[in-house]
């Protein structure tokens, strides 16, 4: 049986107890008549009809919500061509040692538990960070054997990592970790590379949405909500390794919340445009579809997701920017061209190593001596 249909026998019991509560108890004691008993099952019938009927509708309105997810096909001008923000004035893009000028400092429990996650990236995952440190170590000679070092110092490569509620915990302790060994191993072949994330300040929208409303709440506002785009490593950090320091902020309790995907990308993309490169690399880290409660409430339940495809295809499209992803739990393949998902956040350093890998030997293959002659 289906659950539509318990809910509905459920109701109705409901409903043929209330009646039975309010029928007179000298009408319970004399029995009912024919009449009366009639009456009754025309009462219960309507009830049935009108909550069947209540059913229907809301079933109707999530096929037709379903309906206005887009497919992949779905031309670019027909994506969210009007996406706006309400306001910027409330957004913020940091480095990851302002946090405490933005979030606040943290209170004693969540101090310790960000020691308690710190404690953990910096022993506990040993092992683990052994085994991705050899597979990068694997990949770099290979690549050196394979790639011009001068394609290697003209590419740029931009690490885009979800930092929305759901990475809470495992996932964002391991994207963390997965992001510091990816790094080091790309700046030692000679790229520069920016480590980034994107949240929100704040939940339920924030002082974008306080101005929406003071303004009387005008229809389909567009995004409604405080971004926080943070900057964990520049493309001008050249140093080899950081020890992991630069992502601890990444640990933080208090900083997972909302993800907006689309205006993420454009902005990691804005960064990786400004840098000197002959190739530009943008991978993302995600765990989902773009969320956000305040956005979703004012426009409708698909209105980040078409923002973000929109922006896949315009970036797919344009070809100055190799875009590719990796999903955590999470099929990504339904926007990106290039992309892989990982079943466990466990998976994510092998496969972040070896998707960079397949990336990075597109790049201008080494010249052989008889190649070297000739150029001579």
């Amino acid at each position: 049986m289906r659950r539509d249909d318990l809910l509905t026998a459920g109701v109705v019991l409901l409903g043929c107890l209330a009646l039975a509560i309010l029928i007179p108890g000298d009408v319970i004691a004399k029995g009912l008549n024919s009449l009366g008993l009639v009456a009754v099952w025309i009462v219960v019938g309507l009830f049935f009809v009108i909550f069947r009927g209540l059913l229907w509708g809301l079933r109707a309105a999530r096929g037709r919500r379903a309906a206005n997810t887009p497919e992949v096909t779905t031309p670019v001008e027909a994506l969210t061509p009007d996406y706006r923000a309400y306001t910027r004035d409330f957004d913020v893009i940091a480095d990851a040692s302002m946090l405490d000028d933005i979030l606040g400092k943290l209170q004693p429990k969540e101090a310790a538990s960000l020691e308690e996650a710190w404690e953990t990236y910096s022993h506990a995952l040993v092992g683990w960070r052994a085994k991705v440190e050899v597979a990068a170590l694997d990949a770099a000679v290979r690549i050196k054997g394979a790639i011009d070092p001068s394609a290697l110092a003209s590419s740029t490569v931009s690490i885009l990592v979800d930092q929305s509620g759901s990475m809470r915990g495992q996932g964002m302790l391991l994207a963390a970790a997965a992001t510091d060994v990816a790094s080091d191993f790309l700046v030692r072949l000679g790229l520069s590379v920016d480590v980034l994330g994107f949240t929100t300040v704040t939940w339920h929208g924030g002082k974008s949405r306080k101005r929406w409303l003071q303004n009387g709440s005008p229809p389909k506002p567009g995004r409604v909500a405080d971004l926080l785009h943070v900057i964990y490593r520049s493309a001008e950090d050249q140093r080899h390794a950081t020890g992991g320091w630069s992502f601890r902020s990444m640990l933080r309790p208090d900083l997972p919340k909302e993800n907006i995907d689309g205006e993420a990308l454009e902005w990691a993309a804005s960064r990786l445009r400004e840098r000197k490169a002959t190739r530009r690399f943008l991978i993302v880290i995600s765990d989902g579809v773009p969320c956000d409660d305040a956005t979703l409430k004012a426009n409708d339940a698909s209105y980040l997701y078409r923002h973000l495809s929109r922006v896949i295809q315009e970036l797919q499209a344009a070809k100055d920017i190799e875009v590719a992803a990796i999903g955590i739990g999470f099929y990504v393949n339904e926007n990106y061209e290039n992309a892989l998902a990982v079943s466990t956040p466990e998976e994510l350093g092998g496969a972040l190593v070896g998707l960079l890998e397949r990336l990075i030997c597109r790049l201008e293959p080494r010249a052989t001596t008889d190649q070297k002659e000739v150029l001579l």
